[in-house]
């Protein structure tokens, strides 16, 4: 029972300290899976607490992870460990039978799941916590307490610091389809074989005060202006496979609304993409744009500024030119802003945020 015991707690820690850590990587990716669950369940007044909760979320697991493995304080964790795998559960099951979220984001974009594989992995879980916890009062810990503490102190504060720093930085290991080394219009491309979802438009009437839904292939055969439009909607026929295209929606248009995608990412010649999703900071890394602009300039090297708020990127940058994004594309392919892309036609050559202007500048002197 004993080394039972012990094999499983190896199991439940490092499938935590795991999933803390994948997630950590990319902070802002878990905190934008929050905000898609809040938007479905109409809590939108969340979304500004998402990062926060996300950092959090992510220390925890690492933490309890940590804490499983050495048996530390058990009676404390496995009562947290069962409340936050009932938690994640519940998250994950209701992705799967509702069908609102495609990706539960319990490993973030690194290992993707889908919604039943996370249940699975779930379920699982539970069972084997739900062991621990029965058997609670017969694990001791392994070291002792004072080492114990200092050593969950030193993951909390390296888990900490290390999500802080890729806010900044960008992820240690890129796991998102803009990444170094990949080609945009490849990653447009659907999968072969891939089988999209089946809808069917339901429509709602009301007739002689009773409600009616039919769709577009059963019309009432006595069909006409007696019956009065409620609303209407798209019901699930058929799921497809799930495969899809891992960029979709990208688009680069000009300021004038000229749509200029394709055209740039056939440019033959090295140029710079700086993806800024907003304004807000622009005090913070003008000027060492200004610095690479002018750079790049002395080789040639076009630079297009890229955002969704184009008309105060003009009026701040009247010199720049200006392509617009859609705002939620951004998000996945600039964690920072502004974060540059350095482009030969579809190729991203290298991805570096904005802090790091010594190495852009090596890589645009690099350039030919």
């Amino acid at each position: 029972m004993k080394t039972t015991l012990l094999i499983i707690r190896w199991i439940v820690g490092l499938l935590f300290i795991f999933s803390g850590l994948i997630k950590a990587n990319d902070p802002l990716g878990l905190s934008y899976k929050m905000q898609e669950f809040f938007e479905v369940w109409g809590w939108t007044s969340l979304h500004d607490y998402t990062l926060m909760m996300s950092m959090v979320m992510n220390v925890f697991e690492v933490v309890a992870g940590v804490a499983v493995i050495i048996g530390w304080q058990m009676r404390l964790f496995s009562w947290l460990l069962l409340l936050l795998i009932l938690f994640f559960t519940f998250l994950t099951g209701y992705a799967l039978f509702s069908g609102k979220i495609k990706t539960c984001g319990c490993f973030g974009d690194c290992l993707p799941l889908t919604p039943a594989q996370s249940f699975g992995k779930d379920i699982f879980l539970l069972v084997l916590i739900l062991v621990l916890f029965i058997t609670r009062k017969k694990i001791h810990a392994s070291i002792k307490p004072r080492v114990a503490i200092l050593l969950l102190l030193l993951v909390t504060a390296g888990t900490t610091y290390g999500q802080f720093y890729v806010l900044k930085h960008l992820p240690f290991v890129d796991c998102l389809p803009y990444k170094a080394g990949n080609n945009i219009i490849e990653q447009m491309k659907t999968p072969e074989g891939a089988v999209p979802d089946s809808f069917s438009i339901v429509f709602k009437y009301e007739k002689d005060g009773k409600p009616l839904e039919f769709d577009q292939s059963s019309f009432p055969a006595d069909f006409d202006s007696t019956y009065k439009f409620i609303d209407r909607h798209d019901k699930l026929v058929k799921k497809g496979n799930g495969l899809q295209a891992k960029i979709v929606d990208f688009s680069l248009q000009t300021t004038d609304g000229l749509d200029t995608t394709q055209e740039l990412l056939g440019y033959p010649n090295p140029y710079i993409l700086v993806m800024a999703k907003d304004m807000e900071t622009t005090e913070i890394w003008r000027r060492g744009f200004e610095r690479i602009q002018q750079a790049a300039a002395q080789k040639k090297i076009p630079v297009f500024l890229v955002t969704a708020d184009a008309g105060k990127a003009q009026t701040l940058f009247p010199e720049a030119t200006i392509l617009t994004c859609d705002a939620t594309v951004m998000k996945t392919a600039a964690r920072v802003v502004p974060t540059y892309l350095l482009m030969q036609k579809a190729m991203i050559i290298d991805k570096i945020g904005y802090l790091e202007e010594p190495r852009i500048m090596q890589r645009i002197n690099s350039l030919k």
